[in-house]
């Protein structure tokens, strides 16, 4: 038995699909979990019961601070984690908690000024791969001053000198998969609730903020824009500093990145990045970005310095908690530095790279394909490139055979593509 006790708190809705994987991922550490049910129509809350949770209920008032608070006013326990039905900790992750909560204790003296603890969340796609990554508040001191508020994108209410962070434990989120997200709603959902909040509150840049944010997770083109347009008011506004690191820096990406697309805001793009890297000095988010944007102005020395910096700044663990595109999937920044290598014409580093990201996932064509159109472009033989990939890659197994002549020919090495499904066929 621990000597911790530890609350977990849940508002849900609808959540039939995801309640069991969230509660069964804490059920070896909580003392006691909380669902306060907003209204469900499906089987979420015989669920949340057959699992042993204490299910409350709460009239939805289009308020996520309120029925989140309504959830914390149940809990007994010392401590209090505070979860969403589409998120979950793997076994290690949980036990890491656990043991960082038995360390400081119901209050101890030195742990007497940590009254919350904040970690990392993974959003994850709809095949279990990394998306982004940021830092997170969730597990509190079960106090009366440490509240939730705002009607949405809801914070708690504790001083940045009270926040201990810890890099030992991961959440997983499934909720901004694409296919959740067209399935529940919950992307319009919260759109119409931003909108309602800025026409109360105008001046609010933190909620245009979180605004800009959704509409660019938006397909819709239109929306894109719209996101555009308030990321360019929110720094107009010189309030930035105000808002969120995390949630400003996915903005950045996300302008920087649209304007990478377009060879005539290039320029624009580079001025951006700067300017983000000026208030992001450590960013390797930052920093590749502007690596690619040289990439593309044909700079590709300087390029190269910047992803090296990069990956040095993997390597040691030197990136900061925030960063949300790199420490999630590296294989973007190799991705990057295979096609820099290439455009110096330096193949064996090409090889080195790809082989290296393609012996721990196979299955990325982002590198198999610069890879192969590399090795033939600097006139490396069909029998030699099939000798090197055959460290990787069964070619007596159709499987692999396929998948290497479709990236072959997306990636404009059609002949050699071609002469594959031939061996295929055979």
């Amino acid at each position: 038995m621990s000597k911790v006790k530890l609350s977990v708190c849940m508002i849900v809705k609808n959540e039939e699909q995801n309640i069991a994987t969230a509660l069964k991922s804490v059920e070896d550490i909580a003392f006691e979990c909380i669902v306060v049910d907003t209204g469900s129509t499906d089987k979420t809350v015989e669920a949340a019961e057959s699992m042993g949770a204490k299910v409350h209920h709460f009239e939805w008032v289009d308020d996520f601070a309120a029925a989140k608070n309504a959830s914390i006013e149940y809990a007994t326990g010392d401590w209090i984690l505070s979860l969403d039905a589409d998120e979950y900790l793997l076994p290690d992750d949980a036990q890491r908690l656990l043991h960082i909560l038995e360390e400081t204790g119901p209050e101890p003296e030195r742990f007497k000024d940590c009254l919350a603890i904040s970690f990392m969340l993974v959003n994850i796609d709809d095949f279990g791969r990394q998306m982004t990554k940021s830092s997170i508040l969730r597990i509190f001191r079960n106090i009366p001053t440490i509240r939730f508020s705002g009607r949405i994108h809801e914070q708690l209410t504790v001083e940045k000198k009270n926040i201990m962070h810890t890099n030992d434990v991961t959440l997983m989120h499934t909720g901004y998969s694409e296919t959740i997200r067209k399935k529940t709603g919950k992307a319009k959902r919260n759109l119409e609730m931003l909108k309602a909040e800025i026409k109360s509150n105008p001046e609010n840049m933190t909620l245009k903020a979180y605004l800009a944010n959704n509409l660019s997770m938006s397909t819709d083109e239109k929306e894109q824009k719209e996101a555009e347009t308030l990321f360019e008011e929110i720094l107009g506004s010189g309030k930035s500093a105000q808002i969120n690191n995390t949630l400003i820096i996915k903005l950045y990406i996300f302008t920087i990145s649209k304007y990478l697309n377009d060879p005539e805001k290039l320029s624009e793009s580079e001025k951006m990045c700067k300017k983000a890297l000026t208030a992001f000095p450590n960013s390797v988010d930052f920093e590749y970005l502007l690596a690619v944007i040289l990439h593309k102005k044909g700079d590709n020395e300087k390029a190269w310095q910047h992803l090296k910096n990069c990956e040095e700044n993997l390597i040691h663990n030197n990136t900061p908690d925030d960063a949300i595109m790199i420490p999630a999937d590296p294989t973007i920044l190799f991705s990057q530095m295979i096609l820099t290598a290439k455009a110096l014409g330096d193949i064996e580093t090409v090889i080195l790279y790809s082989t290296h990201v393609l012996t721990m996932d196979k299955t990325k064509k982002s590198i198999l394909g610069p890879c192969i159109a590399t090795l033939l472009y600097y006139g490396v033989t069909e029998a030699e490139t099939i000798d090197l990939l055959s460290n990787i890659y069964d070619f007596s197994d159709n499987k692999d055979l396929n998948f290497i002549a479709e990236t072959a020919k997306d990636y404009g090495a059609a002949a050699f593509a071609k002469n594959l499904t031939k061996l295929s066929s055979n």
